[in-house]
């Protein structure tokens, strides 16, 4: 077998007594049998992309495995001690349903302790907004969780969350990166302080759950509470332990939840993808709505981030919300209660991403409310909540089926969001609406943004070429023209430019950069290129839009606007 020079030397390094026998006898077995595998888990280090660092489990530096989050947590450990010299140090650590997230935890606990550092470990399961809480009412400078959010089984990650309560963003990432990288394998404590590791639970819990509450309830009436019937599924994921009770607690009493996905499992056996995202797992879901007369169905995915919402429409027929669109009617909810309560006074903003609806700006703008914009990731969102004290943060999102209302939690967070699109339905409902009717009315008031989402899966060292070669030819042979529109603006991350191609200046973007194009045609429309940070994905976001006078003119434009998009498909060669 022909292995390349840097796969041999850290293969060899992983047959080293620094290793245990396991460990060294599965990499053996990789080289007689597997040499392709081989390859693929030791080509390269695991980096950290948009929401941490993913892979798959399995022995090398390209896996996630006791080593590699051992590696990661002796670095963080001695960060920590450099950027807190005279402090106590405290850290929280959750995990997810994942296959061995328990024990990866115990080991990233057992590395921390070793290190001199208060832990406070989740006793079982618990969702990834929970972290986010529990690190900012703990005191802690740092919390971590291990989760590969809906990522495949095979998969786990490791996300690295600060004192605000958000995800690590630079400069900050790549100084931790930096002593990460510079750390050897032989360098990690594994030998666990027991005495500084305290299992937490219930008392976090009822402190979340409560916050959540606070948040994300607005005075809907007992009645119309009543009147609501939730569909509920976890996707065998961690939100069971805390969304029923948030939902019950706010006055909730009729919530069918999905008895089949109910159980957390690893596995996700009941569907292809646990990610609420994909029409597909929500099946059992829709079903379960049809056989209640449910109002409104609600999923999450496995680490509840993330929320899928299914609504009626006016044929009284379920049909799936995309993120932009749930995004829009909870911002357009919350804004209407500010203004109600009288706080709106020039001092407020939402919040969301150069991927998401341009819509936003369109809403926060009607309320005289700012809408700030930033890259791709919750943790620039929290980043603004850091960034400007002076601003209230009223809530915020991305395309990407995520929400966060307010600051308690500094990710997106699908406790608080399900809680908060019931409310939107339990009011529109109680007022002889329906949230599907509120969402046609808000395209007529700000126009009517259609949004779709292009994913090409690109896997292993030639998928990754595959992609870096898609953005250089994007960058070095820009498109001149798109279905018939000519471009007039290219926005550049990476370079942090824009260049005007009807006056060829080119201004600088005040922005972290980031591997991401976006295109602007004369008619509106935006499409933005942008490889996956934690999926071997090239991800193409596609927003056209249109002005309508009134609800009745919705059919005939989404018809237009659904045409629209096949032909940028088409005319971008975008369909392989």
């Amino acid at each position: 077998m022909n292995i390349a020079p840097n796969i041999l030397n850290a293969v060899n390094e992983w047959l080293t007594p620094t290793f245990d026998q396991d460990t060294q006898a599965a990499v053996k077995e990789l080289m007689t049998t597997s040499p392709k595998e081989l390859e693929e888990s030791f080509y390269k280090n695991l980096e950290f992309g948009t929401g941490g660092m993913r892979g798959v489990m399995g022995v090398g530096n390209n896996r996630i495995n006791k080593y590699t989050l051992g590696k990661n947590t002796q670095g963080l450990s001695n960060y920590l001690h450099e950027v807190f010299p005279n402090e106590t140090l405290k850290v929280v650590i959750a995990y997810d349903c994942r296959h061995n997230s328990n024990t990866l935890a115990k080991v990233v606990a057992d590395v921390f302790s070793a290190n001199g550092i208060q832990v406070y470990l989740f006793s079982d399961l618990r969702p990834t907004p929970e972290l986010s809480f529990a690190l900012k009412y703990l005191g802690c400078q740092c919390g971590i969780v291990l989760t590969a959010s809906h990522n495949p089984p095979e998969y786990n990650g490791y996300k690295v969350y600060w004192q605000d309560g958000g995800q690590i963003v630079p400069p900050q990432d790549a100084a931790i990166i930096n002593v990460i990288e510079n750390l050897s394998y032989d360098k990690i404590k594994f030998d666990a302080n027991e005495s500084l590791i305290k299992y937490i639970d219930t008392d976090i819990d009822k402190a979340f759950i409560k916050s959540s509450i606070e948040n994300a309830s607005f005075n809907t009436p007992a009645e119309a509470k009543d009147n609501l019937q939730i569909v509920f599924t976890s996707l065998h994921g961690t939100s069971i332990k805390s969304i029923p009770d948030t939902l019950s607690q706010a006055g909730y009493k009729n919530v069918h939840i999905v008895p089949e996905q109910a159980i957390p499992d690893g596995d996700f056996p009941t569907v292809k993808s646990p990610n609420p995202e994909e029409p597909e797992a929500l099946t059992m879901a829709l079903a379960l709505a049809d056989k209640t007369n449910s109002d409104i169905v609600v999923g999450t995915d496995p680490d509840c981030d993330r929320l899928g919402v299914a609504v009626r429409n006016n044929d009284g027929k379920m049909i799936l919300l995309n993120g932009n669109q749930t995004m829009i009617l909870m911002t357009s909810f919350l804004l209407q209660q500010w203004k109600k309560a009288g706080k709106i006074n020039g001092k407020q903003f939402v919040g969301s991403t150069i991927v998401s609806t341009p819509m936003m700006m369109e809403l926060a703008s009607s309320y005289g409310v700012e809408c700030k914009v930033g890259l791709t990731g919750f943790k620039w969102i929290a980043k603004m909540i850091k960034d400007f004290p002076e601003l209230q943060f009223i809530g915020g999102g991305e395309e990407s089926f995520g929400f966060m209302v307010g600051d308690a939690v500094r990710d997106k967070d699908a406790v608080a969001a399900t809680l908060l699109i019931c409310e939107v339905a339990a009011q529109a409902k109680a007022a002889g609406s329906s949230v599907y009717k509120e969402l046609l009315q808000l395209y007529v008031e700000n126009g009517f943004y259609k949004e779709h989402l292009v994913s090409l899966t690109k896997k292993g060292m030639e998928g990754l070429e595959e992609i870096n070669q898609m953005m250089i030819n994007l960058r070095q042979n820009p498109l001149k023209e798109i279905n018939g529109q000519r471009v007039i603006m290219v926005e550049d991350y990476q370079s942090s430019t824009a260049l005007n191609l009807l006056t060829n200046e080119e201004s600088v973007m005040d922005i972290p950069k980031s591997n991401v194009l976006i295109y602007y045609t004369e008619d509106g429309t935006k499409i933005c290129a942008r490889p996956s940070g934690t999926e071997p994905k090239i991800k193409f976001y596609i927003s056209v839009n249109a002005e309508i006078e009134s609800v009745s003119d919705f059919t005939e434009a989404e018809s237009f606007l659904d045409q629209k998009i096949q032909n940028i498909i088409a005319d971008m060669q975008l369909n392989s």
